[in-house]
């Protein structure tokens, strides 16, 4: 009786997560360069507080996170994006 006890049934499998693999964007789309003046798709690469999200979230390549980056914080000095905000999308 107590061996019956220790199995462990599941009405269900299990369910394992399969990792889907990250990719560049910019490197699939073939972009090569980020603009600055485009808000709306620099909104991608911000979280809701306005933070710009890293490369392990994004799969973005190194190359082009630098891009990211370099055009949010100049959309910023002008004014086409926040540097601080609550619920940003």
């Amino acid at each position: 009786m107590s061996q019956a006890n220790n199995e462990i049934r599941y009405l269900n499998p299990p369910t394992v997560e399969v990792k889907k693999k990250k990719y560049c964007r910019f490197k699939k789309a073939g972009i090569k360069y980020v603009d600055y003046k485009d808000a709306e798709f620099l909104k991608r690469f911000l979280n809701e507080q306005g933070k710009i999200l890293p490369r392990r979230l994004t799969g973005t390549s190194l190359k082009f996170q630098k891009k990211v980056s370099q055009a949010v914080k100049r959309a910023r000095h002008l004014a086409l994006l926040p540097y601080v905000t609550d619920l940003l999308k």
